[in-house]
């Protein structure tokens, strides 16, 4: 039997590892192996540098991770662990289905330009041709099951008649390429981007809004989105 996905970021059949007496230290690795490939990418890392960044011996770390590979795979799932609820906490709250996706595309939106994402998306790019191992660990547990869960959430209202999409999976991932517009290229790219509220807010709205006018069913064209500039009339800021 499948599994369905909750609002939450996990499925029926999986969690967040549970809590333990040896879940400190493996939190203690992962925050060193964090620091440390943040610095030195994921070739550049050694399993010795990580244990000395950590605070322990060789010996501690490959008790719990045998190999650097599967220490960057946990420290992948544990991301998605921790940011995936986040990402979806609040896409049941708005008043109506605009305002939810609303929510949705602002959280999106802060998650990609976040020092983590970039800092993530910079090492899969740029090891992705040596490691193509670690590409799929991050695309499972990151884009993967966000497309997963908002597709099955899409279909909810799919099924209730609100909208027309005959490949969810296919919209969802046009969602969030959306919210991806004139900022986060930028800022992967390590470009000055306006990242104030009101810009954020301003992105989200527009991509929620041109979403809905290709996927509402048998409802008014929503219209198009424009943010004030002050002193100089109306239009997209830059």
């Amino acid at each position: 039997m499948g599994t369905t996905p909750d609002h939450r970021g996990q499925t029926q059949a999986e969690s967040c590892p549970l809590s333990g007496a040896s879940a400190a230290k493996r939190q203690q690795i992962l925050a060193g192996a964090a620091r440390v490939f943040a610095r030195q990418g994921y070739e550049g890392a050694s399993m010795s540098g990580i244990a000395r960044d950590a605070g322990v011996s060789k010996g501690t770390l490959y008790n719990y991770f045998e190999s650097k590979a599967t220490l960057f795979s946990a420290f992948v799932e544990q991301c998605a662990c921790e940011k995936m609820p986040l990402l979806f906490s609040r896409i049941d709250e708005g008043a109506n289905l605009t305002e939810s996706l609303e929510h949705l595309a602002v959280a999106m939106i802060r998650l990609l330009t976040s020092p983590l994402s970039l800092m993530l998306n910079r090492i899969i790019i740029s090891e992705a041709a040596n490691f193509p191992d670690l590409a799929e660990t991050f695309w499972k547990h990151g884009p993967e099951k966000a497309i997963g869960i908002l597709s099955a959430w899409l279909m909810q209202h799919n099924d209730a008649g609100v909208l027309n999409i005959p490949d969810p999976v296919f919209a969802a991932e046009q969602f969030y390429g959306l919210c991806q517009t004139r900022i986060v290229a930028r800022a992967r790219l390590q470009l000055p981007v306006n990242t104030d509220e009101a810009h954020i807010e301003f992105i989200a709205r527009s991509a929620v809004r041109t979403f809905l006018n290709a996927y509402l069913r048998d409802a008014p064209r929503q219209p198009p989105v424009v943010m004030e500039r002050p002193g100089s009339g109306t239009g997209p800021t830059s």
